[in-house]
């Protein structure tokens, strides 16, 4: 099978432009986000992989989860993801339709992903070297991972920084093993 990403590109690129047409981006992408999120819990992937349900059943359930707040014509796309049987890869739809978004605005995602909580601070001297490095403005999604034992791994788009003690001891062990 086709890898997720490749199959989503398409549906992103017709939303994108179906919610730049209505100019309405934020809306689009908040309601893909949610409907992302919601095809991800385990319970619904069965009700959709469930044969007994056809497809208006399955499109009335996704309707009835999102919010209120979807924006017009977003019943359309629940529709034709439905059609075609492409409710797993909503998530990496509603990411691919996120980078779309943020090149137009010439700004991309960095997420910072740091063995210690960061102050607001922090962040933003972090944001900025990064910003200077990639020349793009960046808007950060900040995590923590205590498995980093130290530092911080940043990914912007493809690209990744890693400047963990868990990634330097990898490296340290793959050098003393090939010695």
């Amino acid at each position: 099978m086709a890898e997720l990403s490749t199959i989503a590109r398409p549906y992103a690129e017709a939303a994108y432009a179906a919610a730049k047409q209505a100019a309405d981006l934020p809306a689009w992408q908040e309601a893909l986000n949610e409907l992302a999120q919601i095809v991800s819990l385990p319970k619904i992937q069965e009700l959709l992989a469930n044969p007994k349900l056809d497809n208006d059943q399955r499109v009335s359930l996704l309707k009835e989860l999102v919010s209120d707040s979807a924006p017009e014509h977003f019943d359309n796309f629940i529709n034709v993801i439905v059609e075609q049987e492409r409710w797993i890869a909503l998530p990496s739809i509603a990411e691919q339709f996120r980078v779309l978004k943020n090149r137009a605005e010439g700004s991309a995602t960095a997420k910072i992903i740091s063995a210690f909580e960061l102050s607001e601070s922090q962040v933003q001297e972090l944001l900025s070297d990064l910003q200077q490095k990639f020349n793009v403005t960046l808007k950060p999604e900040v995590s923590v991972d205590p498995s980093l034992i130290g530092g911080v791994r940043v990914e912007v788009g493809d690209q990744v920084l890693d400047t963990s003690v868990q990634a330097q001891l990898t490296r340290l062990r793959h050098k003393l093993a090939a010695d």
